[in-house]
Parts: C-alpha cells; structure tokens; sequence
C-alpha cells in the first residue's frame, strides 16, 4: 500500500494513511473530551476565589467550554485536511496538556488583579483561562475521524460510533471530577496532573505512531516548544501563590490571623471575609450582621433549642454556650472539610464545655429529617461568598423551617443583596407568604445603595421591630429597619421551587 491517494468510482479522494488501530482512536477521542470536562468542572473552583460562585460562574464557565469545543471541531477539521493527522494528533495533545497547565497561573494572574465578580469577568477569566485549552483538545476528534474514515459505505458508523465514545469520555469526565476528584486533590494539583497525562500521551503517540512524513528532528522541535511552554506554566503556578490555603469540595478557604490581636482570625470563603471568631472571648462579634442574629436570639421568647443552617466559624453557637449554657445547639454544614479547618485551625472544640451537634450536610434534605416543633430558633446563614443557595430561599422551604419552629418561634437569616435589594424584598415577600410577621434591617453598604448584607426576621407571633433597633443603636452600629414592610415588598418576585431567580435578582441589584 502506498501513501498516495487514490480515486474512488464516483471521483472521491480517498486517503490511505494506515489508520490507528481501533482502540487506540476510541481511547483519544474518550480521553480528550474527559480532559475537556475535567477542567470544566475544575474551572467553577479555580475562578471562585476571584468571581465567587454563583449561577452565573457556572454560566460563563459552561458557555466558554461549549465555544472552545465547537472552535476546536472546526478548526481540527480544517488541520486534518492539510495535514497528516498521525502528526498532528501528538501536536495536539502536547499542546493541549500544556495549556491546561496553564489556566493556573493566567486565572491567578488575571484574578487577583480584578475586582470581583460579574459576568464581564467572569467571562474574562474563563476565555484567558480555559477557552484555549478547550479549543485544541476537542480538535482531536475530527482529526482522528479524519484518519480512521477508510470506506465511504462505513462512514456514518465510524462517526457514529466515535462521536459516541468522545460524548462518553465527556460523561465519565464530568462524574468522575464532580464525585470523586475535587475530594482527593487541590484543584491546581488536579489540573496540573491532567496536562501532564495529555503531555505524556502526546508523546507516546509521537513516538510509537507519529507520521513518517515528520523528521525526528521537527519531532524534537516541536516536543521542546511545548514542553518549555509547559515548564513556564508549572513555575508559575508554583511562583503565583493561590488566595486558598485549602481547598475543600465547596470553597477556596483561608484563615487569616488578626495582626493586632492572635486570639482572633477570619474564616475567608472563595472571595469574601464570612465569619471570625475570638478564641479567648466568644462575646466578640465582629461583623454587623452576625449581631443582629444574636439580636434575634436575644429578643425570641424562647432560646433552648436552636438550629442552624449553614455553620461557618460557629461564630453565633460558640457565643451562645458563653452565654447561656444548657441551650441544646444543632448546626447542619454541607462541607465537613471546612469544619475540619475550623476545628483545626480556629479553636473549636465541638465538645467542651457542653456540646455543639454538627451534622455534615445539605441543610434542606437535613432539615426534613427535624421533627415537628423543635425548635425555638432556626439561624439561616449559609448564604456566603457571592453565591446564594436558591432552594434555601423558597416558599416551600421556609414551610418547612416553620414547621421545624415551635409556635411563637423565630427564624432570621443573613440575606446578601445588591443595592437595588430586589432579592432581599423578594425573600422578604417570600417569608411573609409563610410568617405573619416579617422585619428587615439593612446593614449600610445595602442601604447605601450597594452589595452588602442585611437581616431578615420572621415568626408567626408579633416582633417588636423597636426593640430591633433599640439593641442596633445600643451597639453603635450602622443600618436602618426597615419601616413600612408592606411598601417594601409589594410587587416583589415570590421565590418558589419552581421560580427562584436568585442570583439574577442580586446582579440587577448590583
């Protein structure tokens, strides 16, 4: 057989380069599009430090992905056509295992120089970051179909059937990243591991199936380029230090230390300052809205039993074994990691003096399993960072905190807005479907008109809304109540399982 082409009966050019042995096709188009979802899903945890973590993150995130698939199928097509595909294909994956690499230090870099989140940078990182590494790796596929397309009578099975592995690849890479990956590493150690796994098959393939028609010396040529390109992004990453000291399922964390004071730290979580905590004295509440909760706790009837949603630092629970020892206190936190840190790292012992019951997981499904009338108190704080947990938020939801609730019970939680706080006066309507009684107090960032935090509290028995105030001007804080809560919520969206635009509320609002 020679490598010239020949003329089919109906004029066809059909090519004759040997094609890859059949397996070897299936294991190149499966394996390059599990690489692609790979960094996909691993892109949500590299951005969050910079953009938070948010519908819209994951928005930007999957758009980039899909335009770097349909770029890299067309212009892998076009190559395969001009050049031998058993020369390309090494090329490819050499290249594109030095780009994935690269996303780390080009999304630290990028990052830290930003100033928060919103799509246009969103977008900024997520095009820099992964839309070239996208691009050449789905080029794989044609050029592969191009090189095992033998028989025009074959031609729909052959696609077919590696259309079919290359979809299946892109399927095992998205569960296998999401259940099992982001638990074992660091998301730079993973994405690291993943270009070089594509380095070393670009070279096996180069070595042991690459084309006649390249010189070992261009074969070295271009094995060098890509690897030096490969070198300089390790170092960089090595050389840029990332914003997490760990990094759980969930979150990109750290704990800083106050410089003036080494009883106190800070829980950062992705982007934003969430809790912080006084070893030595937990009557110190550093932020506004974290006083306000316990404004809530100290103003309810009743205070024995209280649950919250979303633990952080335990910043509140600790404040209530100081104060009042003998109140029973169940926290339901969705990452076990991040207790770890706290446990490690921010002075908590769960146990001493009287228990605090940590249950790891998500706070809805957790809640179902709280009996009826349990509860004096439910503290709703898991919306952190600039994400906002929908299904938190919703009518059919907060129906089942009240049923968690004893009558005349409480429930408060942190709300994170924008400053036109059409999320804050949506869950504000939200609560008032299922409480009789509803009080927002607005801290001064959101009241000003920008993203910031505010506080909601609800029951089904009357809430002394002066008292509210009273205890905020008593601690010389800033912020205002909100005084006419029928004005404030009329017109406003009801979050439902159904309809809950959160994260589309919070950036009009922003």
């Amino acid at each position: 057989m020679t490598n010239q082409p020949k003329e089919a009966p109906d004029g066809i050019r059909i090519p004759t380069a040997h094609p890859l042995p059949s397996w070897l096709g299936i294991v190149l188009v499966a394996g390059t599009s599990a690489a692609v979802l790979v960094l996909e899903i691993l892109a949500g945890r590299l951005l969050a430090p910079y953009v938070g973590v948010s519908l819209e993150t994951y928005t930007g995130i999957i758009g980039t992905i899909l335009a770097g698939i349909a770029l890299g199928a067309w212009v892998g097509g076009y190559l395969a056509d001009r050049i031998d595909p058993r020369r390309l294909l090494p090329v490819l994956l050499m290249l594109g295992g030095a780009l994935a690499i690269t996303t780390i230090p080009v999304v630290r870099v990028i990052g830290s120089g930003s100033s928060g989140g919103g799509g246009p940078m969103i977008l900024i990182l997520a095009a820099f970051g992964f839309l070239p590494s996208a691009t050449v790796l789905s080029a794989v596929p044609p050029a592969v179909i191009k090189l095992q397309l033998r028989d025009l009578n074959q031609t729909g099975a052959t696609v077919g059937q590696l259309s079919a592995w290359s979809t299946a690849g892109a399927i095992f890479g998205t569960f296998f990243t999401g259940f099992v990956l982001v638990a074992t590493a660091a998301v730079s150690t993973l994405i690291v591991t993943t270009g070089l796994l594509l380095l070393a098959s670009g070279v096996a393939l180069a070595i042991f199936a690459g084309s006649a028609t390249a010189s070992p010396q261009q074969q070295v040529t271009e094995l060098m380029g890509i690897s030096g390109l490969a070198a300089m992004s390790i170092l960089g990453t090595v050389a840029i230090d990332s914003p997490c000291e760990i990094q759980t399922s969930y979150y990109c964390l750290s704990v800083l230390e106050d410089a003036g004071d080494p009883t106190r730290s800070v829980l950062v979580l992705d982007d934003l300052r969430h809790s912080s905590v006084d070893t030595d004295d937990p009557s110190v509440l550093a932020f506004w809205y974290v006083r306000r909760l316990v404004d809530a706790i100290k103003l309810a009837p009743a205070a024995n039993d209280i649950v919250y949603l979303g633990g952080g630092a335990l910043t509140i629970p600790r404040y209530v074994r100081d104060s009042a020892p003998g109140t029973n206190q169940t926290v339901f936190e969705i990452d076990g990691d991040l207790i770890d840190v706290v446990e490690t790292q921010m002075g908590l012992d769960r146990n001493q003096p009287e228990p605090i019951r940590i249950v790891i997981g998500d706070a809805r499904l957790a809640l179902d399993r709280v009996a009826d009338d349990s509860a004096d108190i439910v503290i709703g704080d898991a919306f952190g960072s600039r994400s906002v947990p929908f299904h938190l938020a919703t009518e059919e939801f907060i129906g089942d905190v009240a049923r968690v609730l004893r009558p005349g019970g409480t429930y408060a939680a942190n709300i994170i807005d924008g400053g036109q706080q059409r999320f804050l006066a949506a869950e504000a309507a939200t609560l008032a479907r299922v409480f009789d009684h509803v009080v927002v107090i607005r801290g001064e960032a959101i009241a000003a008109g920008r993203r910031g935090n505010a506080v909601i509290v609800a029951s089904d028995t009357p809430i002394d809304a002066a008292a509210f105030e009273a205890l905020r001007v008593a601690a010389d804080d800033p912020g205002e109540l909100v005084a006419d809560i029928g004005g404030f919520i009329d017109g406003a969206t009801i979050l439902t399982d159904d309809f809950a635009p959160v994260d589309q509320l919070i950036n009009a609002g922003s």
